[in-house]
């Protein structure tokens, strides 16, 4: 049996040793490759570069030097992978890491520097304060407590309503407002599950409250953010290019934002309140829920988390902690706060990572030898704003070393003479437009230099124009792709892009005027836009 087994046959021997490609299918593969090759997204990535060769070849700026005009060519390079999102946008992030020594607009440890400072430190901290809330489930319970309150006996739709709103936008003030969005959108579905499902046979006062809870969730999210520094990665990025482009001037504390956030976020949250009651809680809804939903369901709910464990009261008394922290750090001229202890050495980055440290250290009493965090917990840490601010500290950096801030300066001269009350509004829409086609820390990175620059010209205080700047890149209220808390509620189910658009215009609207009177008035007391700003030509 050996013998046969391995004896050849005569055909087989003549055989070839590899099998020969059928040319048919080699033509198709070719042309699959060459499809793959010429995309959209390549001719993107290639733009990038390409635009960056042409400025440096052909553009001559008057009176600027040849670092200028290599800041603007990395500017075009950087931003046209940003907004297209042909290459990644963490990826996209670190290009200035390599563009600036090999432009010669600075040096690889210059640059890096950009990368770490207290405002990322800051950033770090609440995040993995964040996940810890999010691990322990202390959102949910403090969702369900606070909606119990709000949801009246007989049920009352529009105060139902204002509970979960209200607590989204408050849990949006303490972490970022993408991740309250992911959050609270569980807990909100949650509620509405004892109504009848999404269809042709949900009754339409149902079908409109549901709307309701999922816009007034994703909104809500985008206007708590608003409020507080750690909220949104856009007011990190205006407070960290505010003391790259004036190391001299005041420094934009957690508490200084507050002062003017929290009262600019209120207005513009009960406007969205008022909009979502108008437009989905009609006469009636209070008969047609009533019969699916109510205290007890909530209470139920509730009971199934059972009583607060040690964990949880640790996590909630470090968060409180931190708060208090931020808070008090610096309070005013004649009363210091604990900063000046240390010199005001110390910033509210320092409070964060040592708040977050002790997650590290104090066990959960759950099983021996655990703590309230480990590092495999934290994977979901958001690198990719991370990324994203050092880049944005980075190219703030570049634009006034460079000496093009003074190019765009000069170019912006038509300015001078233009009214305050004319274009705090338009910087706000233009912001609000085009963070509905792209991300909102690129667009306020892509607006805060030339918004500086634009100050100048009009010899104004910088802040009056790029707070307005940035805060409008937050009002991606209209696309379902404006934001990804936007694409969190798309995917439930419950709301239609017609629906964003008609809640989010007036909101939008609201926005804008609740920020042009705001920020002439208690804007300019709170960040005391009447004194001199040192190294600013105004």
């Amino acid at each position: 049996m050996k013998g046969k087994d391995t004896v050849l046959d005569t055909d087989d021997s003549k055989a070839p040793l590899l099998p020969l490609h059928d040319p048919t299918h080699r033509s198709e593969s070719s042309e699959s490759f060459t499809r793959s090759i010429f995309t959209l997204k390549n001719f993107f990535v290639l733009l990038g570069p390409l635009l960056c060769g042409l400025i440096c070849l052909c553009v001559n700026l008057n009176g600027g030097k040849d670092t200028s005009r290599n800041m603007l060519a990395v500017l075009a390079w950087v931003f046209t992978w940003w907004l297209t999102e042909a290459v990644p946008m963490p990826i996209t992030s670190m290009a200035p890491l390599f563009l600036f020594p090999l432009f010669g607009i600075s040096s690889a440890d210059t640059v890096a520097h950009s990368y770490m400072d207290d405002v990322i430190s800051l950033v770090l901290g609440s995040f993995i304060l964040a996940l810890a809330v999010e691990h322990y489930n202390i959102h949910r319970r403090l969702a369900l407590n606070i909606t119990l309150l709000f949801c009246g006996d007989p049920l009352n739709p529009p105060l139902l309503l204002l509970g979960i709103c209200a607590t989204t936008a408050f849990v949006s003030m303490w972490m970022h407002n993408v991740a309250a969005a992911v959050m609270m959108m569980p807990v909100a579905t949650g509620i509405l599950q004892r109504l009848p499902a999404a269809g042709p046979g949900q009754p339409v006062l149902v079908s409109k409250f549901c709307k309701a809870v999922v816009l007034g969730v994703i909104y809500s999210a985008a206007v708590g953010g608003m409020s507080t520094l750690t909220g949104t990665g856009v007011n990190l990025i205006l407070v960290g290019m505010w003391k790259s482009y004036f190391p001299e001037a005041r420094p934009i504390s957690f508490n200084t934002w507050l002062f003017f956030g929290f009262p600019l976020a209120l207005c513009i949250f009960i406007a969205l309140w008022a909009i979502l009651c108008l437009l989905y809680c009609r006469s009636g809804s209070t008969q047609a829920l009533s019969a699916y939903m109510g205290k007890a369901h909530l209470k139920r709910e509730l009971d199934l988390l059972g009583p607060m464990a040690f964990a949880e009261k640790m996590v909630l008394a470090i968060f409180s902690m931190l708060i208090v922290l931020w808070m008090t750090r610096n309070l005013t001229d004649e009363i210091p706060g604990w900063g000046s202890l240390f010199n005001d050495r110390a910033g509210d980055g320092t409070a964060s990572v040592m708040m977050a440290t002790l997650l590290f250290i104090i066990p959960n009493k759950k099983q021996r030898g655990e703590k309230l965090m480990d590092w495999n917990k934290c994977k979901k840490l958001p690198w990719n704003i991370v990324l994203l601010l050092g880049a944005g500290f980075a190219i703030a950096d570049g634009v006034r070393t460079s000496g093009l801030a003074d190019v765009l300066s000069e170019m912006l001269e038509f300015l001078e003479k233009a009214p305050y009350w004319a274009i705090a509004p338009a910087v706000c829409l233009v912001g609000g437009t085009i963070t509905e086609f792209t991300s909102n820390n690129a667009t306020t990175t892509l607006l805060i230099p030339l918004l500086i620059q634009i100050a100048q010209t009009m010899h104004l205080h910088p802040l009056l124009l790029i707070i307005p700047g940035a805060i409008g890149s937050q009002f991606a209220f209209l696309l379902p792709t404006g934001t990804p808390s936007n694409i969190v509620g798309f995917t439930t189910g419950h709301i239609e892009i017609n629906d964003m658009l008609i809640t989010g215009a007036p909101l939008k609207i609201a926005g804008i005027l609740v920020l042009s009177i705001l920020m002439p008035t208690l804007g300019a007391f709170v960040f005391r836009t009447d004194e001199p700003l040192l190294n600013f030509g105004g």
